[in-house]
């Protein structure tokens, strides 16, 4: 599966009050975060963003609090995936636990521009930036964690082995 989306373009040091401003934190409802999804970096980021949009980042995305409402947030607005410098390393193992996609690719985020259509292909991290007809490499995602996204996380993914096993102990 690869994804395809407009690019939202971010700055270095994103954290997670910006991705999710803490006065939302007293919902974990999806769609209810999605709403508020960086709204205090682009007020009209949640109204513009379009399923399967993709945002691009400068380095340390996600820095911050451990707060998982983060990367949920980015997942139940549309955004098929994060490519960035660099992220947080809490956001990072949250963001696959949750079953969003993440890419770190220095050349990517310093090429593209807010407004492309780009296309990644998360097995071999080849990231096409369609507008400009240009390739970046990414850091290829392991089988392993394309099986956790593909089961929308971490939960869904232990869900699918376990009933596996339940299947072939009967």
């Amino acid at each position: 599966m690869k994804y395809q989306g407009k690019a939202w373009k971010f700055g270095a040091d994103v954290d997670t009050d910006a991705i999710i401003p803490a006065r939302y934190l007293n919902t974990s409802d999806s769609e209810e975060l999605a709403k508020h999804c960086m709204e205090d970096a682009d007020p009209e980021f949640p109204q513009k963003v379009q399923p399967g949009d993709i945002i691009v980042a400068d380095k340390n995305f996600g820095c911050g609090s451990s707060r998982e409402h983060a990367p949920i947030a980015i997942k139940y607005a549309g955004v098929s995936c994060v490519i960035a410098k660099t992220f947080a390393r809490i956001f990072y193992r949250n963001a696959f636990n949750i079953g969003l996609p993440i890419f770190e690719s220095p050349q990517a985020a310093e090429a593209i521009s807010e407004g492309d259509e780009l296309q990644v292909d998360p097995g071999s991290g080849v990231i096409k930036n369609l507008t400009k007809n240009e390739e970046y490499q990414a850091t290829p995602v392991p089988e392993f964690m394309q099986q956790i996204i593909a089961a929308g996380g971490l939960i869904g993914y232990v869900s699918q082995k376990l009933g596996a096993r339940r299947q072939e102990s009967e």
